[in-house]
This record gives structure tokens, sequence and C-alpha cells, in this order.
């Protein structure tokens, strides 16, 4: 074929792609091929506006390093990485929601006793936090690996390299006891802007957004026969809840924090000092080879 135009090149290059021998390949190289070249017509670019269109990518792609991953952040802005984990965790109802990973968990964290206080220095108001972990008939899960990260009090975490930490802060993991509860302490988190220096800062200037995250706890849960939790609890009243730059904010995962007096906490814990609270009970869905299947 030859002669090609903008009303017959898709079909031409939709024809050469399809000798992929993976079926899936095939399927992909389809599907972007389609929807690449109706979003061309649509827009009508110019031969500058698509140059720069390539600069952006280039810039994007030199901005990544061992440290940073511009196209993640990308991926984030536009609202693809909430929609790739929607698809992939279509989840029984009764199920906590998901959000993303992030760019800030770490994963070779040591293990701390229940209760310990987990802010290594961080400054900030205290924070006591109190959940538990189920499965989604109710039965509490023992043994639950329960990770968790947040920011400090001026919204950085302890990876950004902030001076006077010299060890890992804000951050644990723990395991839930026979009731699958947890506890620990540490300090209340703020809200923080993603890396804007780069390509996606340039490109949230253009779409007149901001680059802001809403105070949150993450949580990564894991347990045999379950499927890995990763989601945060976002802190109620915080003024980005409605703009979240990447999308993650479900109200089912938003908590106002209570007022803990000193003495023993209404779920049997015992703080010395008065501090804030955040409450929060876990629901695993089994992994798919051990849900019931339907019948009828």
């Amino acid at each position: 074929m030859r002669n090609f135009d903008e009303t017959n090149i898709t079909s031409a290059v939709l024809e050469r792609v399809g000798h992929a021998s993976s079926p899936r390949t095939r399927q992909i190289s389809a599907a972007l091929v389609r929807h690449l070249h109706d979003f061309v017509r649509e827009i009508e670019p110019t031969q500058a506006e698509w140059a720069a269109a390539i600069e952006f990518l280039t810039r994007t792609g030199h901005m990544c390093s061992q440290t940073r991953q511009e196209f993640i952040l990308l991926s984030d802005a536009l609202g693809v990485s909430m929609l790739v984990d929607a698809i992939n965790h279509r989840l029984p109802g009764k199920a906590t929601e998901t959000t993303v990973l992030g760019p800030f968990y770490v994963e070779a964290v040591p293990e701390h006793a229940l209760g310990d206080d987990i802010s290594g220095g961080m400054a900030g108001e205290p924070l006591l936090v109190e959940g538990t972990v189920s499965r989604i008939d109710g039965t509490p899960i023992a043994g639950a690996v329960v990770d968790c990260w947040h920011t400090d009090g001026n919204g950085f975490y302890d990876v950004q390299g902030r001076a006077g930490l010299e060890r890992l802060a804000g951050r644990a993991r723990f395991r839930t006891e026979a009731r699958g509860n947890f506890w620990f302490r540490s300090i209340v988190p703020a809200s923080y802007p993603i890396p804007d220096d780069g390509p996606v800062g340039d490109m949230l200037k253009a779409q007149g957004r901001h680059p802001f995250r809403p105070a949150h706890v993450h949580f990564m849960i894991g347990h045999p026969g379950c499927e890995t939790l990763v989601t945060h609890i976002f802190l109620a009243g915080n003024q980005y809840l409605d703009s979240d730059v990447v999308f993650g904010v479900k109200d089912s995962l938003i908590r106002a924090l209570d007022r803990q007096e000193a003495g023993t906490t209404a779920r049997g814990n015992r703080v010395d000092t008065a501090m804030a609270a955040l409450r929060y009970d876990f629901v695993l869905a089994d992994v798919p080879d051990a849900r019931p299947q339907q019948t009828g």
C-alpha cells in the first residue's frame, strides 16, 4: 500500500501491526494506533505543536534517574495510575478501597512493636493511630503485616533527605495481634507537592493546576490468602481533598482526627499524653482463587 492520507493511513498501520505473533501485542498495538490516530485527527496539531510534544516527552525521559521517575509522575498527574489501579482492583464491596503506591515506599523497613513511636525525630503534632484488619466476613486477621509511612509536619518524607534525620522516620512495619488489632504513635502528616520542577510541573502550570496532595497516611497490608491492600487514609478537612493532583481521594478513605486524652483509649491501648488520633478498620479481600464461587 502507498499514497497514504489522513483517511486511509490508520487502516494501513493496523494491517501491519496485525502481523505480531502475540495476540496481546496485536490487541495493544491496534488499540494504540486507533486511539492515537483519532487523537491526532481531533486536535489537528501544527508541525510546531507536534515538535513541542516530542520535546516534552524527551525532557520527561531525561528527568528520570535512579531516584526520580518523571514518567510515573506524568501517569499520576494525568489520572492514568489511578485508572490502572481501579481496573486491577475490582474488589468485593466491603473490601477497603485501594489507591496508588506512590514513590516513597521503602521495602526494607524494620518491624516495630505495637504502640511504638515511629516519628524518629520528625517535627509535628503527636498522633495516635489505631486500626484493625479483618476479612470481608468480619473474621479478624492475626499476623497481618501492616506497613505504614507518611510525611513530617512540613510535608516531607524521610527519604527526601531532611536535615537532622539519621534513620528512617515516619514509617514502620507491624503485625496485627490475635484480634486483628494494631496501633502506633507518630506525628500528624501534612499536605505536600509532588516534584514540580520538571516537565510534569510545567504541564500542571499550563493546565492551571496545583501540584499538591492532601495530607494522608500510607498503608500496605498483606496476609496469605488475601489480596495485598495498598491504600491511603486521608485527613478530613484538608483543602486539597477535592483537587488531589494524582486523583487518589475516595470518600471511604477520609477520616477526621479525634482527640485522645492521656490514659486508656477506647480500643484498650494506653498513651501518656494527649494527642490527635486517627482510627480506621481495614478489610482485606480474599485472593481471587480463594473467593467463594457464585451459584444460582
